[in-house]
Order: structure tokens, then sequence, then C-alpha cells
């Protein structure tokens, strides 16, 4: 059995306000390179044979993005799609670009994920390949307790799981679901999905996160280092 296209959509639409920064953490220098060009590079591994990269960037961030590939001599084709008013609308407009496609699996991912591993973004794309919709996700360290009006309540962590991007689908189930109105309960692929499709979880990893404080750039570094 031949293996589907793959694609991936790398949506980058924060503004650094969380991070204190001059400048959209997706372009934060993290180890001499953009944060998005780290990120990049994880999905061009030749291993993962993704065929079609697509980064999603507010369209007043396009000049800084191209002059960021221009001085690191950034080879790895790609396509630059102008964002949305909100992450949904952003991986709308990141799919339409794959609208000659007919058929493949699709892995939508944070640009500001830039420690994913190969090993997740391979199970992610596989699972999602043979269930048509995966996820990567690990369990809460943490204890957790919901809210009450008398307070709070204990809840079993190991029912819970703490979601990650990649988000991998088939290519016909995530365009089907985007055909359909905008939520306020979506906060994720899977979440727009997940009416019309169950959603497989796959094994995660914790060295896997979002840059949003100064902290987490802190950390992606000390991460890069060991590697």
């Amino acid at each position: 059995m031949s293996t589907p296209n793959r694609f991936a959509i790398l949506v980058a639409g924060g503004s650094g306000t969380r991070m204190g920064a001059g400048q959209p953490k997706q372009f934060l220098e993290l180890l001499g390179e953009p944060v998005l060009l780290h990120t990049l590079r994880r999905f061009a591994e030749t291993s993962l044979g993704v065929q079609q990269f697509v980064v999603v960037l507010p369209p007043d961030q396009f000049d800084t993005w191209h002059h960021l590939c221009t001085r690191h001599q950034v080879a790895i084709p790609h396509a630059v799609v102008g964002g949305g008013h909100s992450r949904w609308a952003s991986v709308r407009n990141g799919l339409k670009h794959l609208a000659t496609y007919t058929e493949g699996i699709v892995a939508v991912h944070d640009g500001v994920r830039p420690l994913v591993s190969a090993a997740v973004i391979e199970n992610t794309y596989a699972a999602a390949a043979e269930h048509g919709a995966a996820i990567a996700a690990v369990v809460p360290k943490d204890s957790v307790r919901g809210l009450s009006k008398e307070g709070s309540y204990a809840i079993d962590r190991s029912r819970l799981r703490l979601v990650q991007t990649p988000q991998c689908f088939d290519l016909e189930l995530l365009r089907r679901a985007y055909r359909l109105p905008e939520l306020p309960t979506f906060t994720d692929d899977a979440s727009v999905v997940e009416d019309l499709h169950p959603i497989h979880l796959v094994e995660g990893d914790y060295r896997n996160l979002k840059i949003t404080t100064p902290e987490d750039m802190l950390l992606a570094e000390a991460i890069l280092r060991s590697r």
C-alpha cells in the first residue's frame, strides 16, 4: 500500500504580547535562527516525505519573513498564505492553498512549536492515515482541579490529556470540517473535526513546547543545546 501524500500547514499568527518582545514570537531568534524557521526545518526532514509546506502569517509580516528567509538562506520550498481573524480562519486559508490536491494527509502545526520531534510527526501522520484523524497529546504531570460554585474538586488526571500539535487529518475530512460555520468552542483543529469523526490520540512529547513566554525560550534553548 502506497504512502498517502503528506502536507503541512504551519500556523504562525502570534503577536508576541505575552513574550514582552518587540516582535512576533515566531520571529524571535532561537540559537541564531527564527523560531518559525526551526519549525519549518523539523517538517522538512527528508525521512518524513512532506510534499507541500504552507506557512500562514498575518499579511503585514510577509516582508519580515521573506527577509529572514533570504538572510538565513532558506532553501525549503514553501508557500506563504495570509492568515485570518482567528486560528480557524487562518487554517481555512492554508487549506485553500491545497485546493489542487484530491487526497492525502495534512498536518496542522503551531509555528511556535519548534522542538517537535520527527518521531512525533511521523507517528501522527501514520495514525491519521490509519484512523482519519490523529493528534499528539501528553498526560498532565500536575494534579488538576475543576471549579464549582462551592470552590473546586479533584479531577482524575489519568482521564485527561494536554493537546499539542501536529494534528493530522485526511485532507477531504478536514475540508468538510472547515466548510462548517466557525463556533466559539473551536480551540484547535481537533475541535473543528470531532463532530464529524473520532479523534485518535498519539503520544506526544513534553519537550514539544509552544513558545509563549520568555521562560519557554530559555527552556527551548536548553533543550536544543542538549541535542
